[in-house]
């Protein structure tokens, strides 16, 4: 009895230090009230960019927020990251599983005899201990293994920021583009409206044909119908532009957004300099070799698993007032198997991550190069474009010098406004190719190409210092 309640004793003190399961239900609406309470001037948000700018914001809100800002703020925000912090977390738990060690086990087998003499007791109790040890450096293998992944994931961080990033730029830029269009086509619906009335005056005067008004009528209704379309584009960009800072649009409201970084283009970018950058420096390259390094240590395991493991068991037995001890020693045998099938899977596991490092620079190698095709002919037309618009601008001001001077009416000033305005539409169009040009060659390296951008430091952890969910 005594050897039954002390096996008892050491079971309750055993699992008093086990974890016990704490619910976290998810609730959609609480999900919901939080993601909608997320706006660009609360204190959390001032403290992360403070941090990450290495400079105080003062007036906070800032009155103009530029493409640094607004990167950091998706960062700050966007669920994609979210996610890619949790894949994080959870690798690292997979290094601490990895490093736990075999528990031993304790087993207790009591026996009542039926037959007794002599007065002795009918019981025999009988207490064991299986005692496993690894041999071959097995938890060093797991250990590696786990560390490899959880290196691959923090990697996919960086990786999965730079598509926040990446998309960002792609909805700001179309969002600044938009905000270009409707100005010129506002502008350009002026001058037509003003051509327009000029020819009606014309007309009423027995100086200008009924279909030359008409004709301008319908150019101007053209206008007006781009305008409008315009403005539909603009607010669509602004929808996607929160969500890829990831706010509702109504965040957006009263903000100014500098376009300043924008509105430049690199001219000099060497293919041999932006290939090698590529190479060296692309996040989800260095996250393929850290797998490839796990694949290595699962083969390494699996090639330790050929040697058994020890198991020492000492026992004790009271055995009706005979005190019987015993100490105990197993492994298996390998006779049947020596572990040659999951050595031969984590062979071509090995052999696969090696494919799939060298698919993966060829794929990136041939994105930069088609990136960089692509750039350099948009920059080239942007080039011809900026030539045109800059003749039309010079041809606006000589016609202005010969209005200013008596000697062109106003229909004429007014028709040159009218072709400097096309030619700014189609610049403004070359423009956006290129630059969306730039953006992609830029995410294909993963690295700024542009002087006046830079790319943060990434969180591991989440930034948010208040959980939005299951408050």
């Amino acid at each position: 009895m005594r050897l039954m309640n002390a096996f008892l004793s050491i079971f309750l003190v055993l699992i008093s230090g086990c974890e016990s399961f704490q619910p976290q239900p998810l609730l959609p609406a609480q999900a919901v009230s939080a993601f909608e309470s997320r706006t660009l001037d609360n204190a959390d948000l001032k403290e992360f960019l403070e941090k990450n700018l290495h400079h105080e914001i003062s007036p906070w809100p800032p009155k103009s927020w530029d493409f640094m800002m607004l990167t950091l703020v998706a960062f700050y925000y966007h669920p994609d990251l979210d996610v890619a912090r949790a894949k994080r977390g959870l690798a690292e738990a997979g290094v601490i599983t990895a490093g736990g060690r075999p528990n031993p086990s304790i087993g207790f087998l009591p026996q009542h005899h039926s037959m007794t003499a002599g007065g002795l007791s009918p019981w025999t109790l009988s207490l064991s201990l299986d005692i496993p040890f690894e041999t071959a450096g097995r938890r060093g293998y797991r250990i590696a293994q786990a560390r490899h992944l959880s290196d691959a994931a923090r990697l996919n961080i960086a990786t999965e920021a730079w598509k926040v990033r990446n998309r960002l730029k792609r909805e700001l830029f179309d969002f600044y583009s938009s905000v270009q269009t409707k100005q010129i086509l506002s502008e350009r619906v002026t001058v037509q409206e003003e051509i327009v009335r000029v020819l009606e005056k014309r007309l009423a005067l027995g100086e200008a044909s009924r279909p030359d008004v008409t004709l301008l009528r319908i150019a101007l209704d053209r206008d007006r119908l781009s305008l409008r379309e315009a403005q539909k584009q603009n607010e669509e960009a602004r929808v996607r532009l929160a969500s890829a800072l990831g706010v509702k649009v109504d965040a957006l409201n009263g903000i100014n957004i500098s376009f300043e970084s924008l509105e430049l283009i690199s001219p000099n970018l060497p293919p041999q300099d932006v290939r090698r950058q590529a190479l060296l420096n692309r996040l989800d390259i260095l996250a393929a070799l850290a797998e490839y390094e796990a694949a290595q240590s699962v083969l390494q395991l699996e090639i330790a698993k050929q040697y058994p493991d020890i198991h020492i068991g000492p026992g004790y037995s009271w055995d009706q007032g005979d005190n019987i001890w015993s100490i105990g020693f197993s492994i298996s045998l390998p006779v049947f198997n020596r572990n040659e099938g999951p050595i031969a899977e984590a062979e071509a596991r090995r052999k696969e991550a090696a494919a799939q490092f060298s698919a993966l620079q060829a794929r990136i190698i041939g994105e930069i190069d088609r990136a960089l095709v692509v750039y350099n002919e948009d920059l080239q037309k942007l080039n011809l474009v900026d030539s045109l618009l800059l003749t039309h601008k010079m041809q606006l001001q000589s016609i202005q010098k010969i209005f200013n001077s008596g000697e062109a009416d106003r229909l004429t000033l007014l028709n040159a406004q009218l072709e400097l305005y096309s030619a700014e539409l189609s610049r403004a169009d070359e423009f956006a190719r290129a630059q969306q040009s730039l953006r992609l060659l830029e995410y294909a390296v993963q690295r700024p190409l542009n002087p006046l951008e830079s790319f943060p430091v990434i969180s591991e952890e989440n930034p948010r210092t208040k959980e939005e969910f299951n408050k």
